[in-house]
């Protein structure tokens, strides 16, 4: 899985038994180089000679893909032959839902051949194609993994925050929020040089402008959208948040960056708890997942806003920062065993369907 951080890949080796929870047999990680992070952010953008671009930046992509999946047989002392698919999500760059498309760079046929492996990818063009957003697609794993008789909503805190609400007895549910960790990895960046605030030291240093805050969320429509909703870089992005940073600070104090970085802080934990007190106002626990997971001041300020325990799924036995892979490895398996992998409810598709399309070893 490679996400809207655009930090890197993470990847997992794990079965699937038939009966039983999977098992997670190894986990590996790596970085993209600079070039290559800075290409597949330009390419959220409309620029010149995209085409050639995006085929050359698939191909860097799926190198990267190759040493994980090197990484994962060596660490779960298992044969290549012996792994039944890999499930490559591929990197976002264009996600419209509403004009009947979503675009993943990704080189499937290249990533066979380098790992001898068949390959899954393209997960989410076929529950766009029948009428859905193609995400999230992580809430029907979230279920089987996590559903029971406790009221649960499992929050994802990459780029974008997506939420998964298991409430007994009703229908799973789920959609994206918003920027999760987007605004805060760019403005850390930029003032800082360090590509995300470590356990949210900037922003615990200001104060939050409630104001900001406010102006952040109305001068927005999609926050106010209604579900099956789903976001990305198309629409937050750098001149996004710098335009209303800029018109905000027109008419009011200057703010410094540490407030700033406190405020986009808050900007995560208000739309995710917002939407969760709207939507399932008796959820009795939050498990987190992905990187936002380990930044506590976010988790603490999630908690105080929604009154509930907030913990990282690590507590329940998933590490949070392998959840995202797992599922992907899941809706993998999904696909070999002939079974869908979407939800309707969630992502407002016609029906129920298989995803993603199989690449061949």
């Amino acid at each position: 899985m490679s996400g809207t951080s655009m930090d890197g890949v993470d990847g997992v080796l794990a079965s699937f038994p038939d009966n039983g929870p999977p098992q997670l047999l190894a986990s590996a990680s790596q970085g993209f180089d600079a070039a290559l992070r800075t290409e597949l952010a330009a390419l959220n953008r409309a620029g010149d000679n995209e085409l050639e671009r995006a085929a050359l930046a698939a191909r860097g992509l799926v190198a990267v893909y190759a040493k994980v999946v090197a990484m994962l047989v060596v660490r779960g002392q298992v044969d290549a032959s012996q792994v039944r698919a890999i499930g490559a999500h591929g990197q976002t760059v264009r996600h419209r839902p509403e004009a009947g498309f979503t675009i993943q760079l990704n080189a499937p046929a290249e990533l066979a051949e380098l790992t001898g492996i068949a390959v899954i990818a393209d997960f989410r063009s076929r529950d766009v194609a029948a009428g859905g957003h193609g995400a999230p697609l992580v809430p029907a794993f979230h279920h089987a993994l996590f559903g029971g008789t406790r009221s649960r909503a499992i929050l994802n805190l990459g780029g974008i925050a997506n939420v998964s609400l298991l409430i007994p007895g009703k229908p799973v549910t789920g959609f994206d929020t918003g920027p999760a960790n987007l605004f805060m990895d760019m403005w850390c960046e930029r003032h800082t040089g360090a590509a995300f605030d470590a356990d949210g030291a900037l922003a615990s240093q200001g104060q939050v402008s409630e104001g900001l805050l406010d102006y952040l969320i109305d001068s927005e429509p999609w926050f106010s959208l209604a579900p099956p909703k789903s976001t990305g870089r198309d629409r937050f992005h750098a001149a996004w948040m710098d335009q209303r940073l800029q018109d905000w600070q027109k008419n009011h104090e200057t703010l410094s960056v540490a407030d700033i970085q406190a405020t986009l802080r808050s900007l995560t934990a208000r739309t995710v708890a917002d939407a969760v007190r709207l939507h399932a106002p008796g959820v009795e626990e939050m498990l987190v997942c992905g990187g936002g997971a380990y930044n506590r001041a976010l988790v603490a300020d999630l908690a105080a806003r929604l009154g509930i325990p907030v913990q990282a799924t690590d507590a329940v036995g998933v590490p949070a920062n392998e959840m995202e892979a797992l599922a992907f490895a899941w809706l993998a398996a999904m696909h070999v065993a002939g079974r869908p992998g979407n939800l309707p409810a969630v992502t407002g598709a016609r029906g129920l369907r298989i995803l993603g399309a199989y690449h061949p070893a």
